[in-house]
């Protein structure tokens, strides 16, 4: 089989972009790594996010409250826990909204971006890969009716289409996509 990741750095940080999960675990488990997937599309806030990402069952089982302690969770905990040959992390639908601003995403990237360092020191790779949830104006159908939107109706997955354009949050592509 093709290793779909021979061209993306061993430790990295990055969009999803072309890659698909299903392309992505099956590379994890052809190079032996550990596969970590979270799906954030319903998290709102920081606590949340934190929640979903800390749950997963290839983690050690510890609290973890806030960024610090997953990182360490991620680091530290992992190491300590036997020999790793390698990670790929995909944390789909990053929320984009009000109680999860661009700081708190740039915390959280950053937080995997350290962690990424962390492993690069130990000769492990660890690759993330992320994608953002969009807000979408309410369909016009929605409101003529008098019906409220639903948080979920205004979430789009961003395609990979979309994560090639120079401008994530162009709202005349995301509008006229709708």
């Amino acid at each position: 089989m093709d290793n779909p990741l021979r061209h993306v750095r061993t430790n990295i940080v990055q969009s999803i972009r072309a890659h698909t999960v299903k392309d992505l675990q099956a590379a994890a488990e052809q190079l032996g790594h550990r596969f970590l997937y979270a799906d954030l599309a319903a998290a709102l806030t920081k606590q949340d996010v934190i929640d979903l990402v800390a749950q997963h069952p290839n983690l050690p089982v510890q609290a973890t409250k806030n960024f610090d302690a997953l990182h360490d969770k991620l680091t530290d905990a992992l190491h300590k826990s036997g020999p790793q040959t390698g990670f790929i992390v995909v944390l789909e639908h990053i929320p984009t909204g009000p109680k999860f601003d661009k700081e708190a995403r740039e915390q959280l990237l950053d937080i995997f971006r350290d962690v990424a360092d962390y492993w690069s020191e130990r000769k492990v790779p660890f690759r993330c890969f992320y994608s953002f949830s969009v807000a979408r104006a309410p369909k016009a159908a929605d409101l003529q009716l008098g019906q409220e939107p639903q948080l979920t109706d205004k979430l789009v997955d961003v395609s990979p289409q979309a994560l090639r354009m120079s401008s994530p949050f162009n709202a005349g592509y995301w509008l006229s996509a709708a």
